[in-house]
């Protein structure tokens, strides 16, 4: 299942040469995952009282095009590869203009927060991969 998910620049995302400072990136792909997570029916507190969670194993983030105050971001979430116990998702970013701006490659891993070990993925998040 993708999702899109916009979001407006404000001047708090701005850094000293007048466009989105890189590290504010991370935190809207953060956003755009937590999106997917809703419209997947994931909720992360569902799988925080199974005592599941997921790991960022891996972060890759290319920058292509500036964004400024006011535009308008849409964050678009892809899942593209399932293990066993990993997945990953793809992450564009793309300015009203449809000028892509940002795309970023996360790999997760699921994570048993007792045993402190890795795990299967669940499977209400395989079942949104093809």
């Amino acid at each position: 299942m993708n999702t899109s998910l916009a979001i407006k620049i404000q001047e708090t995302d701005i850094d000293e040469i007048g466009h989105v400072n890189y590290m504010n990136y991370i935190s809207f792909s953060e956003r755009g995952m937590g999106d997917w997570y809703k419209k997947a029916g994931v909720p992360l507190t569902d799988l925080l009282e199974k005592n599941v969670g997921t790991v960022l194993l891996k972060f890759d983030i290319l920058y292509l095009a500036e964004a400024r105050v006011g535009d308008t971001l849409t964050i678009h979430t892809i899942p593209v590869r399932l293990g066993t116990k990993s997945f990953e998702f793809k992450q564009e970013i793309y300015n009203q203009d449809g000028i892509q701006t940002t795309e970023c490659n996360k790999t997760f891993v699921m994570f048993d927060l007792i045993t402190r070990k890795s795990i299967p993925v669940e499977p209400n998040i395989v079942s949104h991969f093809d």
